[in-house]
């Protein structure tokens, strides 16, 4: 695994990786682990006693579905399509729950055959997935996990096979969710909803505003440089922030946007900013380095003084650019040029990176099904913002299930990874404060849901997770 990491953040050779040849899923140690841990988190008493109404996470549905499966793998591997539950743990189950299980194996085993090119196998696995889930993606967490990722096999058994055209139900699913990420990229309102509802975005702004204020407390020329400022949140933050820091006052608070698309809304959240700086008082600049590629990206674009204190605020940025190795080299020039005071990089904490096809889907299975729990957990009631939010995921297993190659523009790697990258540019990984880790930790108790997210250390990094599951990591870092 740590191998495979390595191989791929290599710049420059993501496209000189080889494909591997097929491999089984019921045969890999990954799967297995995750097995393993259910069975030291779930006993029988567990299941026994439970009495809610969801007595297993997504999660865990899962994972028991992956350990069924290998303990049945002998038979799925015939030309049976239908593999009986019957276990021990099967009668402690709710019906529900029972079908939950045998619907993920039935993906697992889909999988497993289009890691090993038997795509018309996999194909007849999908078709009977489909014929037992009858709800699709409006059905249980489970289902429309499942549906998701069930569509992203389907498209990479079509591309793989040369077929045209894909099967109509997943066109106009693509086309749904296309359109409900292009209303929420337009509507702020609903990203700042969206963001007040899940606890991973406000536990790592706070940290992470709280940070940048440490390590610029004695400037008062403040230049913040966003690598995706997304709708401003974290910027109106970080004024807040700076407005209570009574001994230093700002002389001026300057904003530099690096955008890759959308100019137009750029521009807008920069009007906002100005109104919110204009509100509490701050000097204000607002500027936009609009460029097509990486590449493009230079040190005179962002007018830097050689009074100013600057900061670099980088969340799920760096893991667009994996792909594009010379842009992200040229980037990290170009930033250390800067002489930033400190660079707060946040990352999904996942290898949705590896060139084995089989290993990343599991890594994807589980990460996924634990980032759907939260949201099912968190934004239940709000019906838009869930539906939102899940097409969101959903491209996100399209990248890493459906497409292959040059066609995945996004590569999610763990925080071991970027530190060997960093490493290349003489960055120095720089601990939390005690006052980080409590804002941290303070915003979870704001959430009903917050006693499910979890909040670890890796090294000096924080690593923010749901149910122990790690989603996000969130490290500091200087430059020597």
């Amino acid at each position: 695994m740590e191998q495979e990491n390595q191989a791929i953040i290599s710049i420059p050779t993501l496209k000189q990786v080889q494909k591997p040849p097929p491999s089984s899923l019921a045969s890999l140690e990954l799967l297995k682990n995750y097995g393993s841990k259910f069975n030291k988190q779930k006993n029988k008493s567990n299941v026994e006693t439970c009495a809610s109404p969801q007595k297993l996470s997504t999660e865990d549905i899962i994972t028991l579905a992956g350990t069924k499966y290998i303990q049945n793998s002998s038979q799925w591997h015939d030309n049976n399509l239908y593999i009986p539950y019957g276990t021990v743990l099967g009668s402690l189950l709710s019906e529900e729950e029972n079908k939950q299980v045998e619907l993920a194996q039935f993906v697992l085993a889909a999988a497993e055959r289009v890691g090993c090119q038997q795509f018309e196998r996999a194909n007849m696995l999908l078709s009977h997935f489909h014929l037992m889930n009858e709800s699709g993606n409006i059905g249980s967490t489970v289902q429309r996990l499942l549906f998701h990722f069930s569509q992203a096999l389907q498209e990479r058994i079509n591309r793989e096979t040369g077929r045209g055209k894909m099967k109509l139900h997943r066109s106009n699913e693509r086309n749904k969710e296309t359109e409900l990420i292009d209303k929420m990229e337009l509507d702020t309102n609903i990203v700042v909803k969206c963001h007040q509802k899940i606890p991973f975005n406000q536990v790592m702004q706070f940290a992470g505003v709280q940070a940048i204020v440490e390590h610029v407390a004695s400037q008062t020329k403040i230049h913040l440089i966003h690598l995706n400022i997304g709708c401003g949140v974290m910027s109106t933050c970080f004024m807040q922030a700076l407005v209570d820091r009574k001994e230093k006052p700002v002389e001026i608070l300057k904003i530099t946007a690096i955008g890759f698309s959308n100019k137009a809304k750029l521009e807008e959240i920069g009007k906002s900013l100005m109104s919110f700086a204009e509100s509490l008082n701050i000097p204000f600049l607002y500027n936009i380095v609009f460029v097509e590629d990486a590449m493009e990206i230079k040190l005179d674009q962002f007018d830097i003084e050689y009074d100013e204190a600057v900061a670099i605020y980088s969340p799920c940025s760096l893991r667009t650019m994996v792909s594009n190795s010379d842009g992200l080299e040229n980037l990290m020039k170009v930033i250390r040029k800067m002489k930033p005071f400190i660079m707060i990089v946040l990352e999904l904490e996942a290898n949705h990176n590896s060139p084995l096809f089989a290993n990343r889907f599991v890594e994807a299975l589980f990460f996924y099904s634990a980032f759907f729990d939260c949201v099912d957990t968190c934004i239940k009631e709000d019906y838009e913002c869930r539906v939102m939010m899940e097409a969101i995921l959903s491209e996100g297993i399209r990248n890493i299930v459906g497409l292959e190659d040059e066609e995945r523009k996004v590569r999610n790697v763990k925080i071991d990874v970027w530190r060997r990258f960093f490493a290349r540019y003489r960055m120095v990984e720089t601990g939390f404060s005690e006052s980080s880790i409590y804002q941290a930790n303070l915003v979870t108790k704001k959430f009903d849901c917050g006693k499910f997210c979890t909040i670890d250390k890796n090294g000096k990094c924080l690593i923010i997770g749901w149910k122990g599951t790690p989603i996000h990591s969130i490290s500091a870092w200087k430059f020597l």
